[in-house]
């Protein structure tokens, strides 16, 4: 019986020929990553279990990114920034992107493989649940906890059960306003939040192939809110180019046996989905925006992981060249490298940014994951009162972007920005 790419990972990762969905082993990390709401306590159970003198496991693989609660005045926020700070210089991390610097990027799943610390075929443990991301680079990347984070932190090692894998097959062309976010979002609602708990979720088909790195991010990046433990598509030309433009670190590239064992395959016809929008408050409420057109919307927001990324803004940009939104729209975008596309690229003779203010878009933020987590109340775009927001975020429960009286919509960036021009849930005409 073959394996699973994921399964092949972790063999390499523990040193085994192979391993099994069920199986308990030990495996080697090859990049950590926590960032300013998770590092502190951390570094906590690190120095707890290690010894206030104990050095990390390796100062190059360690990978500090300051990015949920930056541009506030909440000395709290501020206190986990110096905690960070503090601990980068005593062991010499290599990898801290410190705010206020020339070295600050933004947020953690966008940086990540920006700056070239996603590589197929490697594990990187993050303490986000939001770490499945960086499995649409071939790896086997996933979210866990400051006590297992600290314990990584301090050997560089983490006891995992190898997850069964669930097999999504796409295939076919998707419709010119139909995107990744549509797939994602139209997957979560068939099999629910709980659908893929403890499974990982393998994402193949002609439609995958056409995606670019980006638009795949997108899709690996919500495998958690089916419960997967990991989202992972096998590289291609497009990942290993991606990758190599970014790092010359070696790597091992790994794909699915075509006798590999899954828990179950799921087949979609590209053709046949949709736009669609994930009602409060839940990420599998999923309905086709065609049938929510008398959803009105107080305000639209762009960015996050999910949904800052630079190809987001192309799409979003798109829908709104030309065009006047009616409810306040916030562009949030996910790292300095994106900001500085947004006011570099260009549709036809205009920037993103222009396009954006032209279409009278509130000020463009500095990059960071500002309101997705809702954050302080002086949070940039934070949901006020019983508000409705359209968003290209990834989560919709109660409170997620500031207050709990608020709801929030998950859309694509091109129906979020198709509905802040009806100033009601709307798909893109593209």
């Amino acid at each position: 019986m073959g394996l699973t790419i994921t399964e092949k990972i972790l063999a390499k990762a523990s040193g085994r020929d192979a391993v099994s969905a069920g199986d308990n082993v030990w495996v080697s990390a090859d990049i950590l990553m926590t960032h300013d709401v998770c590092g502190p306590g951390t570094i906590g159970v690190f120095k707890r279990e290690f010894g206030d003198d104990a050095k990390v496991w390796d100062r190059e693989r360690v990978v500090l990114i300051p990015d949920h609660y930056i541009f506030t005045a909440d000395e709290k926020c501020h206190r986990n920034i110096d905690i960070l700070r503090e601990f980068a210089k005593e062991q010499g991390i290599v990898n801290f992107y410190e705010p206020g610097a020339d070295t600050y990027s933004g947020v953690c799943h966008v940086t990540l493989p920006e700056k070239g610390h996603c590589r197929p075929g490697e594990v990187l443990f993050g303490t986000d649940s939001h770490t499945c991301t960086h499995g649409a680079l071939g790896e086997f990347s996933t979210g866990i906890g400051n006590t297992d984070a600290g314990f990584v932190m301090g050997t560089g090692k983490l006891l995992i059960k190898v997850p069964e894998t669930m097999l999504f097959l796409v295939e076919g062309e998707l419709a010119p306003n139909v995107s990744a976010k549509d797939v994602i979002l139209t997957i979560i609602g068939d099999i629910g939040v709980d659908g893929a708990t403890y499974r990982a979720m393998e994402f193949a088909g002609s439609t995958i192939e056409g995606l670019s790195v980006e638009e795949r991010m997108t899709i690996c990046n919500m495998a958690i809110e089916a419960g997967g433990k990991n989202g992972i598509i096998a590289p291609d030309e497009k990942t290993i180019e991606y990758v190599k433009a970014r790092t010359d670190i070696p790597f091992e590239v790994f794909a699915s046996d075509p006798d590999a064992k899954y828990h179950s395959v799921r087949k979609y016809d590209a053709a046949e989905i949709k736009p669609v929008a994930a009602m409060p408050y839940s990420p599998d409420n999923v309905k086709p925006v065609a049938e929510l057109a008398d959803v009105a919307i107080d305000r639209a927001y762009l960015g996050s992981c999910t949904g800052g990324k630079f190809e987001d803004f192309v799409m979003a940009a798109k829908v709104l060249d030309g065009k006047k939104v009616k409810v306040p729209t916030f562009v949030v975008p996910s790292t300095v490298d994106v900001e500085k596309a947004l006011s570099s690229e260009r549709i036809g003779g205009k920037t993103l940014r222009e396009i954006f203010e032209d279409a009278g878009c509130e000020e463009i933020a500095p990059p960071s994951c500002a309101a997705c987590l809702g954050g302080p109340v002086d949070t940039y775009g934070r949901c006020n009162n019983a508000e409705v927001c359209v968003s290209a975020t990834n989560r919709n429960f109660p409170g997620r972007m500031g207050s709990k009286e608020s709801k929030t919509i998950l859309a694509s960036p091109m129906t979020v920005a198709a509905s802040a021009l009806a100033g009601k849930l709307a798909a893109a005409e593209v």
